[in-house]
């Protein structure tokens, strides 16, 4: 019997988060009303908010909008860098940190920009976390300065992956 009653709670828990509430001012007494009810039809202003499930308005934690904010992460890959960058795109994702792609192409403004960051070397993946880098991909190192940054060690449930090839 408490199993169903547990059942039943987290179900109506579920569907309650995805209901719809409305907001509107009670004539008669000045009150505001909140209800997951329509108001009746002689009331002209309402306000119709339509509620979500968790994660579905891909809102990301504080600790990860805030390291976002204070260390931007960028990763420069380049074309024919396949299973490394692979790697690279999925240590970041693993970790739900949201970032910037640059696709490094010869004669591009990327391509200048990595040169700057690896001393004229066109080595790819490097990763831009605030101003610090790192070429190639060296996990650790890569952590390390994630976890400096404030990011978080794994991905949030529901987080959605970031980078040029995002799905």
């Amino acid at each position: 019997m408490k199993q169903l009653l547990c059942v039943l709670l987290i179900t109506a828990t579920g569907m309650a988060s995805a209901q719809t509430t409305y907001r509107w001012t009670d004539p008669a007494t000045g009150n505001t009303i909140f209800s997951d009810q329509p108001p009746p039809p002689e009331i002209r202003k309402v306000t119709k908010k339509t509620g979500r499930d968790a994660g579905e308005d891909g809102q990301q934690s504080y600790a990860v909008r805030a390291a976002a904010e204070k260390f931007p992460v960028t990763l420069y890959t380049s074309a024919d860098c396949t299973d490394t960058c692979q790697q690279a795109r999925s240590l970041l994702n693993g970790r739900g940190i949201p970032f910037t792609e640059k696709l490094v192409q010869g004669g591009t403004p990327e391509a200048d920009e990595l040169k700057q960051l690896t001393g004229g070397e066109g080595f790819v993946p490097v990763i831009l976390v605030g101003r610090q880098s790192n070429k190639g991909l060296d996990k650790s190192a890569w952590n390390n300065l994630l976890d400096l940054a404030g990011y978080p060690k794994t991905a949030a449930y529901g987080s959605k992956p970031s980078g040029a090839f995002a799905k």
